[in-house]
């Protein structure tokens, strides 16, 4: 049956395309600093989390986390943080790719509690997802700026480790 109204919506509830797919390319074990605390700002707790060094590897994409990056976080007491973090990684061919990252974890006010604490706790006890972006200049690695990705998070007491995926 066909519909009559082109501004109603079609009958089926259907994708028009295939879903999309994610393809595993790197992750990154970023080595951290004490947190530094701010206090509370509009409701929400808010801190900067230095990056300090850390490792690439993955099938696309191997090389070093750089110094100077971090995570800012605010953090709220139903268990919700809004994190967005800026950091470099250099590839091993010594390109520098700027990453900006922005997204949210999510857990119980307990388990919250634990990793602002420092505590390891079980990744499946969080939520932790992100949508990068990227900035390198033409060349090997600009791929980086073609594509959309988006990110899991793992935080340990002394890093995080962070997988990226491209999405298809």
């Amino acid at each position: 049956m066909i519909n009559e109204n082109p501004d109603a919506p079609p009958m089926a509830a259907a994708p028009s395309a295939p879903p999309p797919t994610l393809e595993y390319v790197f992750s990154l074990r970023g080595m951290i600093d004490s947190p530094q605390e701010q206090g509370e700002i509009d409701g929400k707790r808010k801190r900067f989390i230095p990056v300090n060094s850390g490792i690439v590897y993955g099938p696309r994409l191997t090389g070093k986390g750089l110094g100077g990056g971090g995570d800012w976080q605010a953090i709220g007491s139903d268990g919700r943080t809004d994190v967005w973090a800026r950091y470099q990684i250099q590839a091993s061919d010594g390109t520098v790719i700027g990453v900006v990252n922005s997204g949210v974890r999510t857990a119980t006010p307990e388990v919250t509690r634990k990793l602002t604490e420092g505590e390891d706790v079980d990744p499946s006890l969080y939520y932790f997802r992100t949508t990068p972006r990227f900035e390198v200049v033409a060349g090997p690695h600009d791929w980086l700026n073609r594509h959309v990705f988006i990110a899991r998070g793992i935080r340990k007491p002394d890093h995080v480790v962070i997988d990226f995926y491209m999405v298809l």
